[in-house]
């Protein structure tokens, strides 16, 4: 169910969807949003109440300009939680929204009660160098993204509309997002979490898509040896996109880690 909430005094306009029952789970999409067919979300939300807010400034969220850096960006999410009479919740965060989610978990130790950081951001290996992914052409994302960049997954996400209408919304959208997006991520995607990491107290499980190329599966351990009782998953045949090129084994990693 898709649903629109305002929060702190109508400053922000919160899109979101919100599927399934139970202990409540927040995911936090990455730069390149949601995508609004994300089954993924409704198979976690057999065992969850899922809820998937656009960040300002992706969909019809509004409120971006009041962020202008990680602080500002978990702050939010912890203003949302607390107005949505959610004290605490499973945080998933994918990408960027890992590094938010991290974020969250750090500056409130009792927000999380348990953190997934898939993919995510948040560090900087100088031997292991992330890609620009704001330089990057539309036709290059399917292979910096997915395991498969041929595959029908890479193909819904990165395919150029023919339609000219079609073709101008999704570039507009692109760089609404990725104005946002640039805040944290741009030029590296670096803004102190390894001073802030060490307070982390959630049980913490890294899953990443072993072909990832963007953010390289070297980084699952940078988290591990800066978060105390965090544990590694890795997902095969699957890149960046995890969720969407293996749904099924994303979902059951994550939903066993929350379950133990």
């Amino acid at each position: 169910m898709k649903t629109t909430q305002k929060i702190c005094d109508g400053k922000f306009s919160v899109e979101m969807e919100v599927v399934g029952n139970g202990e409540p789970l927040l995911f936090l999409h990455g730069a390149g949003g949601l995508m609004g067919v994300d089954p993924f979300l409704d198979e976690l939300g057999r065992d969850f109440k899922v809820i998937a807010p656009n960040f300002p400034g992706y969909g019809e969220s509004t409120g971006g300009e009041l962020i202008d850096d990680v602080i500002d960006g978990a702050l939010f999410y912890h203003q949302l939680m607390d107005e949505m009479g959610i004290p605490s919740a499973h945080l998933v965060g994918h990408s960027m929204g890992g590094m938010l989610a991290a974020e969250v978990a750090a500056l409130d130790v009792h927000r999380a009660k348990k953190l997934v950081l898939v993919s995510s951001a948040g560090f900087w290996l100088d031997e292991h160098p992330i890609p620009d992914i704001f330089a990057a052409q539309l036709f290059e994302l399917g292979e910096l993204l997915f395991h498969d960049p041929k595959s029908a997954a890479a193909e819904a996400i990165t395919t150029i509309p023919t339609d000219m209408e079609a073709l101008g919304v999704m570039y507009l959208e692109r760089t609404k997002r990725f104005s946002t997006a640039s805040k944290f991520l741009w030029p590296i995607p670096d803004r102190g979490l390894k001073k802030r990491a060490y307070r982390i107290a959630a049980p913490t499980l890294t899953v990443w898509g072993e072909s990832d190329r963007l953010i390289p599966p070297i980084y699952a351990k940078e988290f591990s040896s800066r978060i105390r009782n965090c544990r590694e998953a890795t997902i095969k045949d699957a890149g960046h996109m995890l969720m969407y090129e293996q749904q099924s084994a994303f979902c059951k990693t994550v939903r066993d880690f929350l379950k133990s």
